[in-house]
């Protein structure tokens, strides 16, 4: 199992992006938190936002076509998208996960 993380400037471009990549099967579970406040440089100057950050679940064979569909509908010019592997996914969520993402199309 793998997870991602994005933010997104609004708590409803997350909603809408988090119940998309769910209701197509890419994403056993998508979380939205926040918002959070993001501290970074863009074009050489300090920036700080609140953004809402969207994590994730979802299986190794599904990760191509999240990330395009991630960053194909994502409004920032750069988006953050990381992705980890789980070191260790309990029995029975990862027997969730894979039933869940094998029932829904792509």
């Amino acid at each position: 199992m793998f997870i991602a993380w994005t933010t997104l400037a609004t708590r409803a471009d997350a909603e809408k992006l988090a119940a998309e990549v769910v209701a197509r099967g890419l994403a056993a579970c998508a979380q939205v938190e926040g918002p959070i406040a993001s501290h970074y440089v863009w074009e050489g100057r300090p920036e700080r936002t609140e953004e809402f950050r969207l994590c994730l679940k979802c299986l190794p064979g599904k990760i191509p076509a999240l990330e395009a569909h991630v960053l194909g509908r994502h409004p920032y010019a750069t988006p953050e998208w990381l992705v980890v592997r789980a070191e260790r996914v309990g029995e029975k969520y990862l027997s969730w996960a894979g039933s869940n993402a094998t029932n829904l199309p792509l």
